[in-house]
């Protein structure tokens, strides 16, 4: 019986239990096959489990599996979306069910005043958009609903003169009733056809001011909602192709002129509102790909007020000081979330530590550009450059990773100060609820007769700490 050499077998055993989607290639790195799944590794173990025990076609194809490629994406129904643009772009010899379109399923933008989207099945030439064609109907339609929440259109057939439940619930923004108007409703539309057509970078920027400006207000809940927003088109569109980790890594070793190949690479950034609750991320990278175990998060000690530069150097500083205590592996380059200023200040830390040889760069947020030190100008990549990419990828991550942090902190202190504020309950009491029960979102499932018996308080100040929470 015929094994897969250790290579394959190392690299599915890696794969991730999660979704997206896998590309066989050949020693070409042609693909030769390319599929969704709900969980890569267990998908692709599935193809290979069989492997050489019989002459089927699929035992054929995988004869010739030299590599495997993968890009993740938030849930299956994306997985799906992406699974079609790439079998459409490249037309692998094994995928047959994507090659004839006649019998599957589309999405269709409608010509019509104001468009909707919707799955149809075959091309027709009535002036619509057509986007396909898929293999699985059931999660086109969840993908159809994840696109709704996304790009809210209406549904009905017939615009009505008043709005429906779907204006209610933020799926629809109402213009029968005139509450979006016809130029506005069209550049929802748009960007829905700049998704499915991969062209997002405009849009996700789009969120992230979006985004700022809630984490500004201290509306944190629905930046949390806008960055989810941002992640699931990240996932599916910024990395239209395969992601060969290798020739990415050479490219950008080459372009940025860095000194050796940037296998390892630790990114940091900074959430700060107002001064308060600030905190500091590390994400790293090996491979081009996340290491999450490897994450750190800090809380920012010594500074005081609003100070990015300072906080900066301190996380940086804490980093590789323990570092090189505990003699630890160092990165190849360093990645800053910031512009010039904030490069600077890494950079002075880093020099103070011994360690100038450091390769170390920045990424700017306005426009993307990468700084090096002593260097007036910036480095400016087209944005669809798979190095810039791979930044952006750290970058982002290192503000998912920031920003959950500070929330989770800011909801603590958010909590400790209410319960303070409750007649009857005294430090011991509060931090023994913490302790016992943890955040406020638990509290509240919580009778009074439970929060008597975890918290050890009296029946009073278990009633106060609902009313405290939920009114009187």
């Amino acid at each position: 019986m015929k094994r897969l050499s250790r290579t394959l077998q190392e690299t599915i055993r890696s794969l991730p239990l999660r979704p997206g989607v896998y590309l066989f290639k050949d020693d070409e790195g042609r693909p030769l096959y390319i599929g969704k799944a709900l969980l890569l590794r267990k998908r692709v173990m599935d193809h290979f489990r069989k492997f050489g025990e019989n002459f089927s076609k699929e035992s054929a194809m995988l004869e010739h599996v030299r590599k495997i490629d993968i890009i993740e994406t938030p849930t299956e129904a994306e997985a799906l979306l992406l699974e079609a643009s790439l079998v459409k772009e490249y037309l692998p010899r094994y995928n047959q069910d994507l090659k004839d379109d006649k019998s599957y399923p589309f999405l269709k933008v409608t010509a019509e005043e104001y468009p909707r989207l919707i799955v149809t099945r075959g091309r027709k030439a009535d002036g619509g958009k057509y986007f396909g064609p898929y293999t699985s109907l059931l999660l086109l339609r969840q993908a159809v609903r994840m696109l709704r929440r996304e790009f809210p259109l209406r549904t009905c057939k017939t615009l009505p003169k008043r709005v429906c439940l779907m204006f209610h619930i933020g799926q629809c923004g109402g213009p029968c009733e005139g509450h979006q108007r016809r130029q506005a409703y069209l550049e929802t539309v748009k960007e829905l056809e700049h998704f499915l057509l991969g062209r997002r970078d405009v849009m996700v920027r789009t969120l992230s001011r979006r985004m700022k400006d809630y984490i500004q207000k201290r509306d944190y809940e629905k930046a949390q909602i806008v960055y989810q927003e941002i992640k699931a088109l990240s996932s599916i569109s910024t990395r239209p192709r395969p992601f060969d980790s290798d020739r990415v890594l050479a490219d950008f070793k080459e372009a940025m002129a860095l000194p050796t190949l940037p296998a390892r690479i630790e990114c940091f950034d900074i959430s700060n509102i107002s001064g308060k609750e600030a905190v500091g991320s590390l994400v790293v990278f090996i491979d081009g790909r996340p290491a999450r175990s490897q994450y750190r998060r800090f809380r920012i000690r010594t500074v005081r007020g609003i100070d990015d530069y300072k906080m900066m150097q301190e996380v940086v500083r804490r980093r590789y000081t323990r570092a090189l205590e505990e003699k630890q592996v160092l990165p190849d380059l360093v990645v800053i979330d910031g512009g010039k200023g904030h490069l600077s200040a890494a950079r002075t830390v880093l020099v103070a530590l011994g360690l100038a040889g450091l390769p170390v760069i920045a990424i700017a947020k306005q426009h993307e550009y990468l700084f090096k030190p002593d260097r007036e100008t910036p480095y400016i990549f087209s944005q669809s450059s798979p190095f810039l990419e791979m930044v952006r990828r750290l970058r982002d991550e290192a503000h998912r990773f920031a920003i959950t942090y500070h929330r989770k902190l800011h909801k603590k202190e958010a909590l400790v100060s209410l319960l303070d504020a409750v007649p009857g309950v005294g430090p011991k009491t509060r931090d023994k609820l913490l302790r016992r029960v943890g955040p406020v979102s638990k509290i509240k499932t919580l009778s009074e007769a439970e929060l008597v018996e975890k918290g050890g308080m009296s029946a009073r100040t278990a009633r106060n700490i609902k009313e405290a929470l939920f009114g009187p």
